[in-house]
């Protein structure tokens, strides 16, 4: 394996080295392992020598990388299986087909997942090359957008959110442990987008330690400066709150109230925001001192807190119940502000086991991704699975109204809402979008047959504006189209410019069908009439000019082509001849008795003959003659379609004729048209010439056309009689790609 350094995201963007072919590559994932080895350490084993000697841009071994984010998605319950996919997600990047190879080896729903995860990783690190040092990622729009492609990319795979927040944090962790400084638009984004998202999501031990790793480098000072004020009086406060702990936990179970107590982590970066955010000195933070207590019931939270008040003197002022009024994430939690008999504050935290999991991993936590299957939105098929991912869902609509909500009046996200389809796919929509605007969005035939919506549930009318996180379902016709009220502006039922632009093509393309077979029935009737029905569409519209029948019937339809065209194709116009015309026909020299063309005419001497053109007979083809004004005898073939409808209109003028036997030394030659039919390819024009070089046979004409690779060739060539021809078509018809070589 070639190692090549990293220059992408510090995150997992790497160069793709060349790697071994695909079944070398899916035999890594067996080798030395028995069948029932677990998909942890078959993706591990796979990525291995992909990775092992690879570094991202920061330095960090990409497989320590790896391993380093498997063990935060365990912490915080993630499964074997999303453990296992961020080795797949760095493996992928030294793949030149990673959708292909990873699949082949682990199931489409990993593959998908890594190529996403890559995917929105370079579109990160993208975003952050492009932000000079004065702009970073305080810059509203180009924060707005960079969150609009990551909410976009974790709809489509929750799991991505996942992988992101563990792989972001484990980048922080690594600068911290290497003392590396973090680029200021890595620690920004980290802090205001990634720790918000994890917040969102109710992944506490996430937020708290991205969020202080981030502050510690973008503002080392006053990180310092708070983390030595911790630390000046920490054996002290610790050794108080023991004591108070230790008494708490007793006094509790004496009471009947089965309780763990402990000490609460205190964090850098919420100190220094309560701090600046209430103007506080350190001294008077209170979570600076916090216990948490975890019971084992509702009942049981609520009596810890009526004994808690009653041992200590509480702060009225900072009480919250966000047991009767949960969080929108989801989270609970009484929180209460009291003073020890010192008069010093310490904040308490009282909640079930319940709830304390779900404060420390979030809703995340819960997805049903333990054993993702093949079946379903990556892998989450029905029932609570289904509801659980349509609450992330509603808090990654819900972070991306936060992150949006500093910057309304810049009418950055004004313009965009976000919902969900019934499968919990999110779709983009204008603002003011209706369900109409919805149903062309997810496919243009169901925007077509939209009858009815249920928004939420709730059945609403067409023209009704959505709002951000609404569930909209379709009702559909099985066949139809759209309504000429939705073009109505003043209806409201269409915003969107492209759901408007669809439904007027589809008007437009039913009229057009209409003008269409329109014309249709009158070519036909035309054809009927003059008794041409075999002749074939395409062919007429072909001799006529057209591309196409359907272009032909088109014209006719709209009255722009006369149908009298296709009557003068049909049936030309015959001259009228007087009995003088046969007079014209005689020549002044009687001494040459075969004419130009090697033609005689039976029983008349020295008239003027000239072979036609429409089917340019040759010997020993059977032949008539068809006296014409003032050309003299037209000689056709026998079988010539023209010569039997002039025939049959005007027999009298029919006369015998037959091929003369040449009196000068040189035979005659006569000129034939070759239809070819061939597979078009390099070549095949001079391949074709050569064979009537090789035979002797001139080629005075050469007309060719190629039509979405079928080349159709006219040739005309010089020929002594029709025998010799059908020898030489014969190895034309032999020389490659030729389909059919036939005399016209």
């Amino acid at each position: 394996m070639k190692s090549s350094a990293a220059h992408g995201s510090s995150e997992g963007q790497t160069v793709a080295a060349d790697t071994a072919g695909i079944p070398e590559l899916l035999s890594l994932t067996a080798d030395g392992l028995p069948d029932s080895a677990g998909i942890l350490l078959r993706a591990r084993s796979f990525a291995q020598p992909l990775i092992e000697h690879e570094t991202l841009d920061s330095g960090e071994n990409i497989l320590a990388h790896a391993d380093a984010v498997a063990a935060i998605l365990r912490t915080i319950g993630g499964s074997e299986a999303m453990q296992a996919a961020c080795y797949l997600v760095y493996a992928g990047e030294h793949l030149n087909h990673p959708q292909e190879v990873i699949a082949k080896a682990f199931g489409e729903s990993f593959a998908t997942l890594a190529v996403e995860t890559a995917k929105l990783i370079r579109v990160q690190r993208l975003s952050r090359d492009a932000q000079s040092d004065a702009q970073l990622i305080d810059d509203p729009k180009l924060r707005t957008e960079n969150v609009r492609k990551m909410l976009l990319a974790f709809s489509r795979d929750l799991r991505v959110v996942m992988l992101r927040l563990a792989s972001r944090l484990q980048t922080l962790r690594y600068h911290a442990i290497s003392r590396q400084a973090a680029s200021p638009n890595l620690a920004r984004e980290s802090l205001q987008v990634f720790a918000p998202l994890a917040n969102r999501l109710g992944i506490w031990q996430i937020k708290w330690e991205m969020e202080d790793l981030a502050f510690r480098f973008l503002e080392p000072e006053t990180y310092r400066t708070v983390a030595r004020l911790l630390d000046e009086k920490r054996a002290e406060r610790e050794s108080s709150m023991e004591r108070l702990r230790a008494g708490l936990a007793s006094e509790l179970q004496a009471q009947g109230i089965r309780a763990t107590v402990q000490g609460r982590p205190k964090h850098i970066y919420s100190i220094v925001k309560k701090m600046r955010g209430k103007a506080l000195d350190f001294d008077k933070v209170f979570d600076i001192r916090a216990l948490r207590v975890v019971v084992p019931s509702v009942p049981d939270c609520y009596a810890a807190l009526s004994w808690v008040h009653s041992r200590f003197t509480p702060v009225i002022d900072e009480f919250d119940d966000y047991i009767a009024k949960p969080k929108p994430n989801g989270y609970q939690s009484l929180h209460t502000i009291v003073r020890n008999s010192a008069g010093q504050p310490i904040e308490i935290q009282i909640r079930t086991q319940g709830m304390h999991d779900h404060a420390e991993h979030g809703v995340a936590a819960h997805w049903a991704y333990k054993e993702a299957g093949a079946k379903g939105y990556a892998g989450v098929t029905a029932g609570g699975q289904y509801d659980a991912k349509i609450a992330v869902l509603r808090q990654l609509l819900a972070w991306e109204r936060d992150l949006s909500g500093a910057v309304q009046d810049k009418g950055l996200f004004e313009d965009r809402i976000y919902v969900l389809t019934p499968d919990a796919a999110v779709v983009e929509l204008p603002q003011g979008a209706t369900p109409v605007d919805f149903a062309y969005t997810v496919h243009t035939n169901l925007g077509h047959r939209c009858r009815g919506a249920r928004v939420d549930g709730v059945m609403v009318s067409l023209n009704t504006p959505l709002q951000n996180g609404q569930t909209v379902e379709i009702t559909a016709a099985r066949e139809g189209g759209p309504s000429r009220d939705w073009l109505n502006a003043d209806l409201g039922y269409l915003v969107s410019s492209r759901g408007r632009a669809k439904v007027r093509a589809w008007f437009n393309a039913q009229i057009t069908h209409e003008t269409v077979a329109r014309g249709r029935e009158a070519v036909e009737k035309l054809l009927q009439r003059e008794g041409k029905t075999a002749i074939r569409l395409e062919d007429l519209a072909s001799k006529l000019g057209f591309k196409s029948a359907d272009a032909l019937f088109e014209v006719v339809g709209k009255d722009e082509f006369s149908l009298r065209n296709i009557e003068l194709l049909l049936k030309p116009p015959l001259p009228v001849l007087t009995p003088d015309d046969y007079l014209l026909l005689k020549k002044t020299r009687h001494s040459e008795k075969i004419p130009r063309s090697g033609v005689l005419v039976v029983g008349v001497d020295s008239l003027m003959t000239q072979l036609a053109k429409c089917c340019k007979p040759v010997p020993p083809d059977i032949i008539g003659g068809f006296v014409s004004r003032g050309k003299g005898v037209s000689v056709h073939r026998s079988d010539c379609s023209n010569f039997r409808e002039f025939a049959a209109r005007h027999a009298e003028r029919v006369i015998q004729v037959a091929w003369g036997v040449p009196t000068s030394k040189e035979s005659a030659v006569y000129p034939v048209d070759v239809a070819v039919e061939a597979a078009d390819r390099q070549g095949l024009l001079r391949d074709i010439s050569d064979v009537f070089a090789k035979e002797k046979m001139n080629v005075i004409g050469v007309q060719t056309q190629s039509v979405k690779g079928t080349a159709w060739m006219t040739f005309t060539v010089e020929v002594l009689d029709s025998g010799r021809l059908e020898r030489v078509l014969a190895v034309v018809r032999d020389v490659p790609n030729v389909r059919s070589a036939r005399r016209r």
